[in-house]
């Protein structure tokens, strides 16, 4: 894998949408999803997912009611129900989608590239571009986590550890490897990772200063590396 990749490229390699991760859903629900004709079913799921992120990010998940998903959606209630048979269950599917793929790509992303220095470098700009283009998705998921079951809160708590996770192993492995100074690697995925979220959690500070996602992720790599480098 080439250890260089700009926003434009990663978008490409990734082709990553919301018709890519409805349809995913869809195939692994086939009990839970009523309507079984693929191309309907997958439409009209990009059109709640869209709808519920669209007012989530408004006014908040638990001020939605199944009528403004319904209006802003363009469906019946009852066609509502055919894909999901509650609230709590269509916050379930939206965080779980959001969490399976925040995984894969960061994972497919990094894989291959040994080196720590560039699987840092790697690693950051994957995070970074996937939360612009899934920017609604990581700030619902966010923003909505106090929302979820124990079980559910659970899982997310677990995702925003295993993300984290990828930046120390690959701080650590500098660390072994004489690469990197001895720090508390622990301490330093955590920033990292806060870093990471101010992105797209107050994307408008940035665009208000005209600072691009390319630009953000040239900076926080440079500031990770004057920190680590020795």
């Amino acid at each position: 894998m080439e250890q260089d990749i700009d926003f434009k490229t990663f978008k490409r390699v990734v082709s990553l949408s919301m018709e890519d991760m409805c349809r995913d859903l869809f195939l692994e629900n086939p009990r839970g999803i009523k309507i079984k004709k693929e191309g309907v079913a997958v439409k009209n799921l990009v059109k709640i997912f869209n709808a519920a992120l669209a007012i989530s990010n408004e006014k908040g998940f638990a001020a939605m009611s199944m009528r403004d998903l319904s209006a802003e959606a363009g469906l019946s209630m009852g066609a509502l129900y055919t894909y999901f048979s509650s609230k709590d269950e269509l916050l379930d599917m939206i965080t779980h989608q959001g969490r399976m793929v925040t995984a894969r790509v960061l994972l497919d992303q990094v894989d291959g590239i040994d080196n720590p220095r560039a699987r840092l470098k790697r690693a950051i700009e994957a995070h970074l571009f996937l939360s612009e283009i899934m920017q609604p998705w990581f700030y619902f998921s966010y923003m909505e986590t106090k929302n979820l079951s124990k079980t559910q809160h659970r899982k997310a708590i677990e995702t925003e550890l295993f993300t984290e996770k990828i930046f120390v192993d690959i701080i650590s492995s500098g660390c072994e490897q004489g690469l990197f100074r001895e720090v508390d690697v622990d301490l330093a995925g955590a920033a990292l990772k806060a870093l990471l979220q101010d992105w797209y959690l107050k994307r408008w500070k940035y665009a208000k200063r005209d600072v691009t996602v390319e630009n953000y992720s040239v900076f926080i790599t440079n500031l990770m590396e004057s920190y680590l480098f020795l």
